[in-house]
């Protein structure tokens, strides 16, 4: 937890200063957390499209509204105090930033790429169902990308690759 003060949400709302959401759910962020948040107190999404901040209880508790900068718009609430939302509440880092970088996004694409031509490799054999890209392929990108970079690393000895995939080892 490096450290930090673990608690619900609830409690953590009149304390923080920032709140970004990462979980994938909905409504993670609330109607009574944000009445409870600070005056100011900033709010965003990085996690999964736009439905961890609950956007209609906002707007249901938004008395007035102003945007501040782009992406940046203030909430006057019925309680007085002002929430800052970013993004709109949609993935900020995508849509209030520029983006992924390329250098993240062409490892991605070249795991889509691999996995298609995977797929087709082996097309007749493969059920119709879910695969995890074969670490092999993983492996095989993360190592184009390092020499793309001018990165060498040093190579696992037998040894060390046995250490690692056995639980029997430092126990």
């Amino acid at each position: 937890m490096d450290g930090h003060r673990v608690m619900r949400l609830i409690d953590a709302a009149p304390l923080g200063d920032v709140f970004v959401t990462v979980t994938g759910d909905i409504n993670v962020i609330d109607r009574e957390h944000m009445l409870a948040m600070k005056d100011s107190a900033v709010v965003c999404n990085s996690g999964h499209f736009d439905a961890e901040i609950n956007k209609s209880a906002l707007a249901g508790i938004t008395r007035a509204r102003r945007e501040l900068r782009p992406f940046c718009v203030e909430h006057r609430l019925t309680n007085g105090r002002r929430l800052i939302l970013l993004a709109e509440a949609r993935l900020v880092n995508l849509s209030a930033a520029e983006g992924h970088p390329a250098m993240v996004m062409d490892m991605s694409f070249a795991n889509q790429a691999l996995a298609a031509e995977y797929i087709l490799q082996n097309r007749g054999k493969l059920e119709s169902r879910v695969y995890k890209l074969p670490e092999s392929l993983d492996r095989q990108i993360a190592e184009l990308k390092l020499a793309t970079m001018g990165i060498r690393i040093d190579r696992l000895t037998p040894e060390q690759q046995a250490y690692l995939s056995s639980w029997q080892h430092g126990t």
